[in-house]
């Protein structure tokens, strides 16, 4: 058994937030792992359980323990169902950073994490290169000859992975995007933009059309060049330390700025930036205030939208859209009706209901790729939905959620393509056919 007090990182729980689980149960019936495993380990209620253990001492940090803290998506589709207004991604999250703390992970894995976590997501300028590379290797036509040599299936996850890559954007576009961006006509509202690191190098056009949007609505829109990743990856996978560190990074980034609002169009780096203060409740006085005044000012764009006098579009859209719920926008960030609501705002636009709209697909950051074989379980479960709907567009607000569905759709060889919701607000503002 391991000793309580030779863990390190116990301050990250807080027991005054374990100890509001009633145990009541009424987490199970959404939680997508429970109704895929039927374990009770495999649940909200049963992983609190097992953290409680871990903290009286009665069980140890070991590989048993990473099983089922990890199996969990972090969805927190049981925020939403908890009757005492558990945070249970603060709870999971901070299990995660304490396991990692503590075990040593085998050489291959670690070299991978400080990959990922430590030498590519905090470095712009690295990703430029990264991403960069990826765009020429599909231009060139080295792509297609990979993928006809079958040279994919030698390199197992990799090439499961670029098997996911969708068409890259031209890396010159990530230019347009200026420090200041000016409103049309008077300026109502001043705002910072964060365009995020993986989203500006796949997404970069709907960061873009959610520019063009703010602008049409009479915001100037101020993007401070020393802001850095989120840190969303870093949190769900247990790399606290970098995590914190980018959280300080980007909260002297807006530090200086008079803002109305700070906007951003990624569901899982906005429910992480909503809680810098998590982030910053070990850390001094003054980050703490930052993180606070950070927090109150941050919003998903369908919500900063929604609270202002938003401008309806006047141009059609004559296509079937369905919506797709991500679960860091509507369980993380309780924004739910919003996004709604700017869809509904479109002339023409047929708006088709989605059986299971708030169930997870299954990319969860980076879950489908370490937890493949029941992440494609949740994928399918999310096509047959969608398949349902008969509908042209499925619009969903997160890029993993769109890189996900894309791969289902493409796999399953239906005839839908995924957008950001934004993209179609942008559309119909132009007068452009989404589809064209």
């Amino acid at each position: 058994m391991q000793d309580q007090q030779q863990l390190k990182g116990l301050e990250l729980l807080q027991q005054q937030t374990l100890d509001a689980c009633t145990h009541c149960g009424l987490c199970l019936p959404t939680c997508p792992t429970y109704r895929e495993l039927g374990l009770e380990t495999d649940s909200p209620r049963g992983r609190i359980y097992l953290i409680q253990a871990v903290i009286d001492g009665e069980t140890p940090v070991n590989e048993d323990f990473a099983k089922y803290i990890y199996r969990c998506l972090d969805c927190r589709a049981c925020e939403t169902a908890c009757p005492s207004g558990i945070h249970y991604g603060e709870i999971i999250e901070a299990a995660r950073a304490i396991y990692e703390m503590n075990v040593e992970r085998p050489k291959e894995v670690e070299f991978w994490r400080n990959l990922v976590f430590n030498q590519l997501l905090p470095y712009k300028d690295r990703l430029d290169i990264l991403f960069g590379l990826m765009w020429f290797y599909q231009q060139s036509g080295l792509q297609t000859l990979t993928r006809k040599l079958g040279l994919l299936k030698l390199m197992g996850k990799m090439g499961e992975m670029e098997g996911m890559l969708p068409k890259l954007p031209n890396p010159t576009r990530k230019a347009e995007i200026r420090n200041f961006m000016p409103a049309e006509g008077k300026a109502k509202y001043r705002l910072g933009f964060i365009p995020g690191c993986v989203m500006n190098q796949i997404f970069v056009d709907t960061n873009l059309s959610t520019i063009r949007v703010l602008n049409k609505n009479g915001c100037d829109v101020m993007v401070p060049s020393q802001q850095n990743c989120c840190g969303a990856l870093h949190v769900h996978n247990g790399a606290y330390d970098t995590a914190l560190k980018l959280a300080k990074q980007n909260l002297d980034a807006f530090d200086d700025e008079v803002l109305d609002a700070i906007v951003i169009n990624a569901a899982g780096c906005g429910a992480t930036l909503k809680e810098y203060e998590v982030l910053m409740k070990n850390e001094s006085e003054a980050y703490q205030q930052k993180a606070e005044q950070f927090c109150r000012k941050v919003k998903d764009i369908s919500e900063f939208l929604a609270e202002i006098d938003f401008q309806s579009p006047t141009n059609p859209i004559k296509r079937k859209v369905t919506y797709d719920a991500p679960c860091h926008l509507v369980h993380g960030q309780q924004v739910q009706s919003q996004p709604l609501e700017l869809l509904q705002s479109i002339p023409g636009l047929d708006l088709i209901p989605l059986r299971e709209s708030d169930w997870c697909c299954g990319s969860a950051g980076i879950y489908n790729i370490l937890q493949p074989e029941i992440a494609d379980k949740f994928l399918q479960q999310k096509i047959e939905c969608l398949t349902e709907t008969k509908a042209e567009i499925v619009a969903t607000g997160n890029p993993g959620c769109l890189l996900q569905i894309e791969a289902g759709i493409k796999a399953n060889r239906l005839s839908m393509q995924v957008m950001h919701p934004i993209d179609l607000l942008d559309c119909a503002y132009r007068g452009i056919d989404p589809l064209a």
